[in-house]
């Protein structure tokens, strides 16, 4: 349980706020780099309660600036590209990749106003079909040590969706390992190769994650806190015949990083629009072949409605839920799309979880340790003695399945990432 007034010091993120100051602090994903493709790369932001804009200047490369032109406030969204930066249609003002003002076509030859006007602007960087602003203060932190931005393109993966509620709502389900047992339990196993790319339906062991997941649903938590914010071991006890172990991270502030098989992760990050709003950003890495990414984004366009990446199934139409399914196929009644089920339990929660009402349990561990995590992060940043991970070296998070002896389970994930890194076809190369 948390108070009023802890409840709304984690979860406000505009400019100005507690939360919101942390997560600046940090890399955060504004876009997929497949929103700037077509004749013209030009795409509205929304991030952290700000409206920005971001292009790509052929020339100069990406820009991400505040939307609102500094001239008479109208929307550079709708600015023309040309060379060199995103002209205002209004009276022409020419705004760079910086956001500084180049040209302002209507003013005197003799004028140098240009020069003293700026937009705000944010550096940019992308990877992997990623692009990742930074809106904090201070030298820019090094992108996080994560595989999915360490692997070659060929072997990496990247989606995003819409939310309609708070971020930390939207993170906290990423970082409670128990809720994979109920929420997203299939009554029925499915063909794993059709669930390509999909959460959770991979064998460890050769048993299907889903029947793992459905059979054992009692996991022992362990929570350690490392360089880069949280290590989640999840223990299963497979009725003394072994012992399965499921190692997950909570990335320091608001991403997660997960196992989806032997050979496949999935680091998430959960990025604030708004107090009320979020999208998630998915990045897929494969340590085996090449991702297939033409077929995993297809599978996902059947899902989503661009440009916003809306879901087509949510609020509107009750999740597609269906009691028949319910009774039968999966626990939540809403279809085989996990994603679909992390969406109902974080909406229905409401805009902004009143958590003064909850009642934490031992399996909310994760989340208990990390709400500590960042108001202790929030209080450093005020006295201005903010450690901030995201500017260290640090070590790189392993997100890993194994079945393991009952009495010798501790060292077994670490041979398992050895395992699989000596193994990988791109980390070797």
């Amino acid at each position: 349980m948390a108070s009023v007034a802890q409840n709304e010091l984690m979860t406000c993120i505009g400019p100005g706020t507690a939360a919101g100051a942390i997560l600046r602090s940090y890399w955060q994903p504004v876009a997929l780099s497949e929103e700037l493709d077509g004749a013209r790369p030009v795409r509205p932001v929304n991030i952290l309660g700000e409206r920005l804009v971001l292009f790509r200047d052929p020339e100069k490369g990406l820009g991400l600036i505040n939307r609102t032109c500094s001239h008479r406030g109208a929307d550079l969204c709708y600015g023309r590209l040309e060379h060199g930066g995103l002209r205002c249609p209004f009276h022409g003002w020419l705004f760079d990749v910086t956001g500084q003002c180049i040209e302002q076509p209507a003013e005197p030859d003799s004028s140098t106003l240009y020069k003293r006007v700026k937009q705000v602007s944010y550096p940019v960087v992308e990877k992997n079909g990623v692009i990742f602003g930074f809106m904090g203060k201070g030298a820019l932190p090094k992108l996080p040590n994560l595989d999915c931005l360490t692997a070659p393109n060929s072997h990496s993966f990247a989606f995003k969706g819409l939310v309609d509620c708070n971020w930390l709502q939207l993170l906290e389900v990423g970082i409670d390992p128990a809720h994979a047992s109920f929420l997203h339990r299939f009554l029925e196993d499915e063909d794993g190769e059709e669930g390509y790319g999909l959460q959770f339906r991979d064998n460890v062991n050769d048993i299907p994650m889903t029947k793992l997941l459905r059979n054992f649903y009692r996991p022992e938590i362990k929570v350690e806190k490392t360089d880069f914010g949280h290590r989640l071991i999840a223990l299963r006890n497979l009725d003394n015949r072994g012992m399965h172990v499921r190692v997950t991270n909570q990335v320091f502030p608001n991403a997660i990083h997960i196992p989806l098989s032997n050979e496949m992760t999935l680091t998430q990050w959960h990025v604030p629009i708004s107090d009320i709003k979020s999208y998630w950003y998915a990045m897929f890495t494969s340590f085996g072949e090449p991702v297939d990414q033409k077929r995993m984004r297809e599978q996902r366009l059947e899902l989503y409605e661009l440009p916003d990446y809306v879901p087509k199934k949510g609020k509107h139409n009750n999740y597609g839920y269906n009691e028949s399914e319910q009774a039968t196929e999966t626990y939540t009644g809403m279809g085989f799309d996990i994603n679909v089920h992390d969406q109902w339990a974080v909406e229905s929660q409401g805009a902004i979880q009143d958590r003064t009402r909850e009642v934490l349990a031992s399996s909310d561990v994760g989340i208990t340790e990390y709400r500590k995590s960042l108001i202790k992060a929030i209080g450093s940043h005020k006295d201005r003695k903010t450690r901030n991970f995201s500017r260290r070296e640090h070590e790189v998070p392993i997100a890993i399945d194994v079945i393991a002896p009952i009495d010798d389970w501790e060292k077994s994930w670490l041979a398992a990432d050895v395992d699989r890194r000596e193994n990988s076809s791109w980390i070797n190369d």
